[in-house]
């Protein structure tokens, strides 16, 4: 299994629209955040989870060329802005709709925000088209399993993913936007390979986890490898990945995981 990080910031991107502190100006390329994202290939199978509003230049510089199934983990602006652009892999896919797995909730605002997609294929090539569905708790694949659970988001829920191929047996888990993971999802990534966190920044924050607290978190799992996402501009790469105890590092845009 391989996991693209194809964006590892916050809601604002890094840098940020009018600030000039140390890590908006910094020429480490892993201070450049855009909004939070990731790509696996499981068995050949590709999946994408969340659209940012960078996804076309994220998958341009990533090199993402095929999408076969999508999981929006919820309705905010950072995570579906980018969604017009799955029309390319529609195309892709020979005409057809692009099946979104997500919430009700998120159902609710790709409708919203994307009327004129929702349908079985596309108006004419080109378009985007998309049909809804509710991410079910255990998705079996031919290349493997995926299951969800919910994970707190200040006033929304979030869609935690917990993917096993099955050639291997590898397990990846992506725990995005959430406060705190409750025990179900403690249990379902219990053990996994690997696992890429929400640890928004240093300070505490109402509906994200602080770096300390998705530290804290992410001992609870066993995982083999930690890697924190979601990061603003008060964390300073270098600096702050030297901080983090064994077994834990920082996301970045462009990170590449074997699992």
């Amino acid at each position: 299994m391989e996991v693209i990080v194809l964006g590892s910031g916050t809601s604002q991107g890094v840098p940020m629209i009018g600030c000039a502190c140390p890590v908006c100006v910094s020429p480490d390329p892993r201070n450049r955040r855009t909004r939070a994202s990731v790509h696996v290939v499981m068995d050949g199978l590709h999946i994408q989870v969340d659209a940012a509003p960078e996804f076309r230049l994220q998958c341009l510089k990533e090199g993402v060329d095929k999408i076969d199934l999508f999981v929006l983990t919820h309705g905010h602006s950072d995570h579906i802005a980018g969604m017009d652009d799955l029309r390319r892999f529609c195309d892709l896919l020979g005409g057809r709709a692009l099946t979104v797995f997500t919430t009700e909730e998120g159902m609710a605002r790709v409708l919203s925000i994307y009327p004129y997609a929702i349908m079985e294929r596309p108006v004419v090539r080109g378009y985007p088209a998309f049909k809804l569905a509710e991410m079910p708790a255990v998705m079996e694949l031919a290349q493997g399993t995926i299951q969800s659970t919910l994970l707190p988001h200040g006033g929304a829920q979030t869609i935690g993913l917990v993917f096993t191929e099955r050639s291997s047996g590898r397990r990846f888990a992506y725990y995005t936007d959430c406060k705190r993971l409750p025990g179900e999802a403690i249990e379902l990534a219990r053990g996994a390979d690997a696992v890429v966190l929400d640890g928004l920044r240093p300070q505490p924050h109402p509906s994200h986890m602080s770096i300390d607290e998705a530290v804290e978190a992410g001992r609870t799992l066993g995982a083999g490898r930690v890697w924190l996402t979601h990061l603003t501009h008060l964390t300073e790469h270098a600096s702050a990945e030297a901080l983090l105890p064994d077994g834990f590092a920082l996301a970045y845009d462009g990170l590449r995981i074997a699992v």
